[in-house]
């Protein structure tokens, strides 16, 4: 786990190296090469950030559909009476789409039948943000959740975060497997912050919370360098179809 630090992080510490440089320019030609040299370090960092990052239109938002009500049908996803995405299925995410910033109305239908929709809902976005909507629950009582996405990772590192979205599923502790929790009690609906991690591949497992019976292992997941990623729990644990997890990349 590292630090995480944001393209700024980065100019400022090139900023500071390159006034040390110059400082030393005439004086210790060595130390000046030493510092500017690190200058030149940081400014490369930054310069990877905005590479591996590229920075949103500020006056659009992000958006993408997370599909996890569990007994719905395949959807048709309308923005302001224009079907924006076509036949979601259950368990899979939307691409992203951009949107101007301000209101919508949302109106989702199983696939291929607009008589009778089987969610409306009204959103507003914000520039230069991203969201991922997930529709959670039955289809009877379909609901939509808005969570603000965060995709920005620091150079050679990965972050993930948990949605837990089991509609019947109790509280969960996220660990390492036989080892340390490193989220607590991560209730329906909860999504837990960003963990920042060195790239690697790790057994993790969820448990009950505050117990160490396993209700979900998650053997040999691959976290790799300049990513970010979301881990949804979905389905149900009494009941068909069974829990499990899905990772989405963002």
């Amino acid at each position: 786990m590292s630090e995480n630090r944001t393209h700024s992080d980065y100019l400022q510490k090139a900023a500071f190296y390159d006034l040390i440089a110059q400082f030393y320019k005439y004086s210790f030609p060595s130390l000046h090469m030493q510092y500017y040299l690190k200058h030149l370090k940081y400014m490369n960092k930054a310069r990877n950030i905005i590479r591996t990052n590229p920075p949103m239109v500020q006056d659009e938002a992000k958006i993408r559909i997370l599909h996890t009500s569990y007994d719905s049908p395949s959807i048709d996803v309308y923005i302001n009476g224009n079907r924006m995405i076509r036949d979601l299925p259950f368990k899979n995410v939307s691409t992203t789409l951009s949107l101007k910033s301000g209101n919508y109305h949302i109106d989702i239908y199983p696939t291929g039948n607009m008589v009778d929709s089987i969610l409306n809902k009204k959103i507003t976005v914000v520039p230069g943000k991203s969201y991922t909507l997930a529709t959670i629950d039955s289809m009877k009582k379909m609901r939509m959740l808005m969570y603000s996405n965060h995709p920005m990772v620091p150079e050679h590192e990965a972050k993930v975060r948990f949605i837990h979205l089991s509609a019947d599923t109790l509280a969960l502790d996220i660990a390492v497997k036989d080892q340390d929790v490193i989220f607590p009690v991560v209730s329906y609906k909860q999504a837990t912050d960003y963990l920042g991690l060195t790239p690697m591949t790790v057994n993790l497992e969820a448990r009950k919370a505050g117990q160490m019976t396993v209700v979900l292992a998650m053997p040999k997941i691959q976290f790799k360098a300049n990513h970010c990623y979301t881990i949804v729990f979905l389905g149900l644990s009494k009941e068909k179809p069974e829990l499990e997890y899905i990772r989405i990349m963002e």
